[in-house]
């Protein structure tokens, strides 16, 4: 072969000069490109990782009574339904009193660390604000979340086991407002500014001595702007039913009322005063009526003594002069005097001496004269007190006061001890009149008895003796009614039969062809001519009277 190859060099003439090429194989570079894939996916893996470290935000603890709905690495935190953060673990506490909550937020909601940060379970819910979280029936639940102002962080939270009513980032201002009792209110009962929702409860609770409540209202902006310092908050909760001596009054702000409860408020026409600042405290009267009411000043307890049923009689009771209310029943009691041995019923009444005027208040301040020396001179003009019903339908009685000139004055000072007050303070006392009941009910007993004492028996028997005479008499007028139809009456008909023919006799004597209408025409004419002759002698007469002895003159040719 070789000898082949060097013929065949020698044959060319290129042995010598040319070297023989050489077979190099070529390199492979497809495995290498395969690792481009991992390297590339690693690079973007931990840019990613990068990314992620640089925009996390700080992990915050949240504890909550229950994990109800919650779930790692799906329930997200959400402030104003968008998302910044995500629940990564759930475990129970060390006690197992309730359930951690890892959350890691984002880096834009660092914000949410704040201290005073507030986090809650956004689910279904029914409460007095309304009805909210119905979203979630399909998302699911997720961590509500509303920023705190705090400069101090945490990382460590309590959840909220409602949502907050009112958010930070709300626009208006908070009240308090004191009361006796809560009522039918409630958190988010609703706050109404002439019947327009402007607001709502956000807390209650307990004063310190335990006598009443303070309540937290919020009103929303711009309606804020409406709260003054004379402005007055009562209860619109439920039905404002009232049954007293003016009737039956039934007064509702509107149906949330009904069901939720709520509050009003409004200040006196032109007097709303300047604006109420955050946090003023105010007075929450039971009604609009109570909220509008003038201070009355200073009140005086005057009693009263009555002999006869109070029934219908209770405390708070009106207390009226001439038909203006100037007061109430404060006490109504019983009280036996062994002396006498009767039973009387004090009754405590407090009245407002303002309530009669300006000009009556102004005279009592001149006045040189005790409150009791005034008092007992307007007795001596009569001035009592007196039961009086101010609704038949439901019973209700009021006291009314007046002046009755026929009663007999009594001294108005007490030494007795009466239940419910001082004995050292001397009260004032009013004589009392019988009720206008009483006194028609005592007209009533005594008409009574007289008709008790009419012999009724008596006059039954006469009326029946009568009745039979009467029944005997028109039995003898019936028959002499048929007597007389038997007997008089074919009588009458022949005379009424003849008088019928001497009428037709006239009316032919008297008719105009008749011959007695002719005879009479003809005699009356002779009559007016012998009248006419009869004339003319006497004027002739009366012109030649000498004719009677010398006879009528012959006429002259």
């Amino acid at each position: 072969m070789n000898e082949e190859k060097t013929g065949e060099g020698k044959a060319d003439g290129l042995t010598e000069t040319v070297p023989m090429p050489r077979k190099v194989r070529q390199r492979d570079w497809i495995p290498s490109l395969i690792w481009l894939i991992p390297i590339v996916a690693a690079v973007i893996g931990l840019s990613l990782a990068v990314n992620t470290w640089i925009e996390r935000g700080p992990e915050i603890t949240i504890a909550f009574s229950s994990g109800e709905g919650l779930e790692a690495g799906k329930t997200k935190v959400k402030y104003k339904e968008v998302e910044i953060g995500m629940v990564q673990l759930i475990k129970l506490s060390e006690d197992h009193s309730h359930v951690l909550v890892s959350v890691q937020l984002k880096k834009e909601a660092k914000g949410f660390t704040a201290a005073d940060s507030r986090f809650w379970v956004v689910r279904p819910r029914i409460a007095g604000a309304g009805v909210s979280g119905l979203g979630t029936l399909l998302s699911g639940p997720y961590i509500g979340a509303d920023a705190g102002v705090s400069a101090e962080k945490a990382d460590k939270f309590t959840g909220l086991e409602v949502p907050p009513i009112i958010t930070r980032d709300a626009s208006g201002r908070q009240y308090a407002l004191h009361a006796t009792d809560i009522g039918s209110l409630d958190i988010g009962s609703p706050v109404y500014y002439r019947r327009i929702k402007v607001g709502q409860v956000t807390a209650f609770d307990l004063d310190e001595d335990g006598r009443g409540i303070t309540i937290r209202i919020f009103v929303n902006a711009p309606y804020d702007k409406y709260v003054g310092i004379n402005t007055r908050f009562w209860h619109a909760s439920g039905f404002d039913m009232q049954i007293n001596a003016n009737g039956f009054t039934l007064n509702t702000q509107s149906l949330a009322t009904v069901v939720l409860g709520g509050l009003s408020f409004q200040a006196p026409e032109e007097n709303r005063g300047p604006p109420a600042k955050e946090n003023t405290a105010f007075v929450l009267a039971v009604n609009q009526a109570e909220a509008f009411k003038e201070e009355d000043g200073e009140a005086e307890i005057i009693l009263l003594n009555f002999k006869q049923s109070v029934r219908g009689l209770t405390p708070g009771a009106e207390v009226s002069f001439r038909g203006l209310i100037i007061g109430h029943v404060k006490s109504v009691g019983i009280e036996y005097d062994p002396k006498t041995q009767e039973f009387s019923i004090p009754v405590l009444v407090e009245v407002y001496p303002a309530r009669l005027g300006r000009k009556f208040i102004e005279e009592r301040k001149r006045s040189k004269y005790t409150p009791q020396q005034r008092l007992q001179f307007m007795i001596n003009r009569g001035l009592s007190a007196q039961l009086r019903i101010g609704n038949f339908l439901t019973g209700q009685i009021y006291i009314a006061l007046d002046f009755f000139p026929k009663v007999t004055p009594v001294k108005n000072d007490v030494s007795r001890n009466i239940a419910g007050t001082d004995a050292s303070v001397a009260l004032l006392q009013l004589p009392t009149i019988p009720s206008s009941a009483d006194e028609i009910q005592t007209q009533v007993s005594e008409i009574a008895l007289k008709l008790s004492k009419v012999p009724f028996d008596q006059i039954g028997s006469d009326l029946q003796q009568s009745l039979a005479m009467l029944k005997q008499t028109l039995d003898s007028t019936g028959q002499l009614a048929e007597r007389l139809n038997n007997d008089v009456a074919p009588e009458i008909t022949m005379a009424m039969k003849d008088l019928h023919k001497t009428l037709n006799a006239a009316e032919r004597t008297l008719s105009a062809d008749a011959p007695l209408q002719q005879d009479l025409r003809q005699t009356l004419q002779e009559l007016a001519r012998a009248a006419a002759s009869l004339r003319i002698l006497t004027d002739y007469l009366q012109r030649h009277p000498e004719s009677v002895i010398r006879g009528k003159r012959e006429d002259k040719q």
